[in-house]
């Protein structure tokens, strides 16, 4: 995913431990003139992930498993993710189009843990609709420009959706991203949090630290530094 580092001014709090819940996100592209285009939501602050902008997303509800066999967890989170895109944005997305990018397990301290797959998408309609409840704002974004605003603390973002965005900044249209999502196996990402003096660091697997939780650890990076003076995405060997 990342080349290099970007960083921003932001913390990560964590409190007691949740139960884990299955959750669906979409990451909706369209092509712009200037590069690849996505949409972000704006949450309101009083609920869950409150103030920040996200990719749209929630729960997988128990409709969504409806004829579908017990373990189909991947099916009842692409019935979730088109869902949540009508309901949080108003947009019609196919859900035969949907490619799985990656999935998401929070660290077990958490306040909310949500499973989560991450989908990339296509939309043939770029109008859309929020209820001012759920959502209090809008905007298509181009991935560097939105990494560049969480850098100036006008936006502020949540880690996979950090990720993501280094991600698709390495794209340059929307065929492209499609492709490569569709060209390798979605990326599972399990949290795991080291607090070293300096701030809290997030470590993925391939990181030398990852199995003890080891920000000190010599080797191979794959964290997310999340520093007073900002964050930092590193993966490299």
């Amino acid at each position: 995913m990342g080349r290099g580092c970007a960083c921003a001014g932001a913390g990560l709090g964590c409190d007691a431990v949740s139960e884990t819940r299955a959750a669906a996100t979409v990451v909706v592209l369209r092509d712009d003139r200037a590069g690849v285009e996505t949409l972000l939501l704006r949450r309101n602050s009083k609920i869950a992930f409150g103030g920040m902008w996200v990719f749209p997303g929630g729960r997988v509800d128990d409709a969504d498993r409806d004829g579908l066999v017990a373990d189909d967890d991947l099916s009842a989170a692409r019935r979730a993710a088109v869902r949540e895109a009508h309901e949080e944005a108003g947009l019609v997305v196919d859900v035969t189009t949907l490619v799985p990018l990656s999935h998401w397990t929070p660290p077990a301290l958490a306040p909310r843990r949500y499973l989560t797959w991450f989908f990339v998408a296509a939309t043939p309609s770029y109008a859309v609709t929020i209820d001012d409840g759920e959502i209090h704002a809008h905007e298509w974004m181009r991935p560097a420009d939105a990494l560049a605003r969480r850098n100036a603390l006008e936006i502020e973002l949540a880690p996979p959706t950090w990720v993501t965005l280094e991600w698709l900044a390495g794209h340059t249209s929307v065929a492209a991203a499609l492709a490569a999502a569709g060209n390798q196996a979605p990326e599972r990402f399990e949290t795991r949090l080291a607090f070293p003096e300096i701030g809290p660091v997030a470590l993925w697997h391939g990181d030398a630290g990852y199995d003890a939780s080891d920000a000190g650890a010599p080797g191979p990076r794959h964290r997310l530094s999340m520093l007073p003076q900002g964050w930092c995405y590193e993966r490299h060997d």
